[in-house]
């Protein structure tokens, strides 16, 4: 049995993002010069005016536990590649899993004995010939899954305003966490007035 950590990677977004919004804003109030690009950003947001943030998106690769992807796909203005238990054999390179937060050792034991039992079950259904995406019944949800999510800047903000409060999942706000942060380091602009949210 293998654990992994939770990971959030930037992999690719929208080459001059910035501009790309910069232009779309100015298109709407024919306001050219009278401010840099990230102060009239900054005020679009104030404003409320954040159909611009559309035309720029990021794609982040997370890996987390199946349970939190099932979150995650629920962010319907978004696009997601994600690893298919139905076609991936684990027999041939083990199975992963996220180790949930905050777990007592007594909890810790008996969440390590549950896994280890999936695992066993799993191998042994696949061993006699059944096909991993029959076997796949016997996985609990924390095992580790990967997935690419690409969603424009302005379902991002929702994103973050939904995922990293406080009433949010733990596993899903630690990654929403960390892709805040990616998203506020590559575009403060857009996205540092979401610095607070509690997360």
């Amino acid at each position: 049995m293998i654990i992994v950590e939770p990971r959030v990677e930037l992999v690719q977004s929208s080459s001059a993002a910035l501009q790309l919004i910069e232009s779309a804003g100015r298109t709407c109030y024919q306001s050219e010069g009278h401010c840099d690009p990230e102060t009239f950003i900054r005020r679009l947001i104030q404003r409320g005016h954040e159909s611009v943030l559309e035309h720029a998106s990021a794609s982040f690769r997370i890996i987390c536990d199946r349970g939190v992807s099932h979150e995650l796909v629920r962010h319907r203005i978004a696009s997601y590649s994600q690893e298919s238990t139905r076609y991936c054999n684990y027999q041939k390179s083990g199975l992963q899993f996220i180790e949930p937060p905050d777990l007592t050792s007594d909890q810790h034991m008996a969440w390590g004995l549950a896994c280890a039992r999936a695992e066993e079950s799993y191998s042994r259904m696949v061993g006699s010939g059944c096909s991993p995406q029959i076997a796949r019944s016997v996985l609990p949800n924390c095992l580790k899954t990967e997935l690419v999510m690409t969603a424009n800047f302005r379902e991002w903000r929702h994103f973050i305003k939904l995922r990293c409060a406080p009433a949010a999942h733990p596993q899903m706000r630690q990654i929403a966490v960390r892709i805040r942060g990616a998203l506020i380091h590559r575009w403060p602009a857009v996205f540092d007035d979401l610095a607070d949210i509690a997360g």
